[in-house]
This record gives structure tokens, sequence and C-alpha cells, in this order.
């Protein structure tokens, strides 16, 4: 059997986040990729020089093209910028009955830029994440979704709980951004924690980690695998992307999407 998969997200033109990361972890993990770009940006590991939003029916038709022919098995959203596309979006996960939706709730690039609009949080909150299965927030992405100042673990903890009572069924807080010689991710269920603990990784080429890690979970859970395996194997997967960096590009340089098969082998 051939699993499919499908990434709603913006093009990065520098390869390293985005639709071509998710592509890419598709492929690594066997899984047949498909896309439905959102919006083009000008970018590289400098940062971004334009965001370019593609037109609403463009974003429609694409996603109609794969569904019809090339049912997925599961889907990532990533980059949506406006409250007009993910409206869009969520409609369409609504009218396909898509499954194993999996948002990677994108509003900043690692340079700095703005990759989702002010005004479309809450669009995000009250229209495409009561239609996810997971949501894969860092701790600045959780304290904008729940307003809360994101400390400690138990503040992780409690944002976790505040993003599940959204209507997700799973929530992955990524611990990255935290503080400390040692990474925790969490994974709540809606009634117990899962922790991953790793080491930090001291290295200035994590562009597009949270793309690749989120297209993982996805990979994986179109493949028929449970959450905690998805995670698991996700974990793995963007750990040996950091630590086997290709040490490219004049800024944050992107991850390592072979690394994982590599050492599989």
């Amino acid at each position: 059997m051939v699993y499919k998969a499908l990434t709603i997200a913006g093009s990065d033109s520098g390869g390293g986040a985005g639709i071509q990361a998710d592509l890419k972890t598709f492929q690594e993990l066997e899984v047949f990729g498909m896309s439905a770009i959102t919006a083009v940006t000008a970018q590289n590991t400098l940062g971004v020089q334009g965001v370019y939003p593609l037109p609403l029916e463009a974003v429609a038709q694409q996603i109609d093209s794969v569904v019809v022919d090339l049912r997925p098995h599961a889907v990532k959203t990533g980059m949506l910028f406006s409250s007009s596309i993910i409206h869009l979006v969520a409609s369409k996960i609504k009218e396909h009955q898509l499954q194993n939706i999996v948002v990677d709730p994108v509003m900043i690039a690692k340079g700095g830029a703005p990759l989702l609009q002010k005004e479309a949080i809450a669009s995000l909150k009250s229209e495409l994440l009561p239609l996810a299965d997971v949501i894969t927030p860092n701790i600045p992405e959780a304290e904008v979704l729940t307003g809360m100042e994101i400390r400690t673990i138990d503040d992780r903890k409690e944002a976790a709980k505040a993003l599940h009572q959204l209507g997700v069924n799973y929530v992955v807080m990524k611990g990255g951004h935290g503080d400390g010689e040692q990474l925790v991710d969490l994974l709540y269920d809606g009634v117990r924690f899962y922790e991953w603990v790793s080491p930090r990784i001291e290295t200035k080429h994590t562009h597009g980690t949270g793309c690749t890690f989120a297209a993982a979970i996805t990979a994986q859970l179109a493949k028929g695998k449970t959450i905690y395996e998805a995670v698991d194997t996700a974990k793995q997967f963007i750990q040996a992307a950091i630590e086997d960096e290709l040490g490219i590009g004049q800024g944050h340089g992107p991850t390592n999407h072979w690394a994982f098969r590599r050492r599989q082998r």
C-alpha cells in the first residue's frame, strides 16, 4: 500500500522549511507527499525577503485536485498567513472529511518575519483547531494561542491543557525554546502527559525544525501509527536532522533531512 500525505503550507525558496521541508520529510519516511501552496516566500537562511499569498481560488483548487484523485491519509497545515486562508482550509477539511489533521501553528520565521497576520490568530483558534487531531506549537506560539506566560514545565502543561480544551485531540508542546541543556517535548492526550528528553544541540542550523518535526508526525499518522509512535519517530528524525548538520547558508541553515535514513542503515 502507498501511504499519502498532503501539506497545506507556504513555499520556502531556500528549501529548508515550508512545503519543501514537508515533502522531503514525507519522502524520507516512505510516504508519498502532495502539496497545496498557500503563499510563496522569497527566503533564504538570512531571512524572508518577501511573502506573496496565493488567491483563495488557487488554494482551494489545489486541495480539491489532490483530494478527489489522491486522497491523503493525513494532512499537515503550516503557514496559512491570513484569516481568509484559514477559513478556506477549515471548510475544505470539513467538506472532504479529511482525517489525521496535524496543525503546525506557524507564526514567525526563524529570522523574525511574521508568517501569520495578527488578526488570523482568532480564526486559527476558533475554526481550525477544533478540526485538528494534533497541534505542534513551540513555546512562543503556545503563549500567543493561550495568552499565558510559559516559563516552567508546569506552565507548558497548563498551556497544553488549555489548547486541548479548544478541541484539539493531542497537543505536542515543543521544548526547543526552553532553557537548560536538555530539551523536554511533551505530548498531552487529554488524560496524561508523555515526555521526551534530549540534549540541546548548540548550532545555528535549525531552520525548518518545526515544519520537519510536524511533517514527520504527519507521515507516521498516515501510515497508521499511534500518536505516541508518531511523535517518538518524529523526535528521532528531527534530532538526527539537527545533529548531522549540513552547515550551508550564511545564516540559520536548514536541517539534514536524510540524516535519519542514513542512521537506519
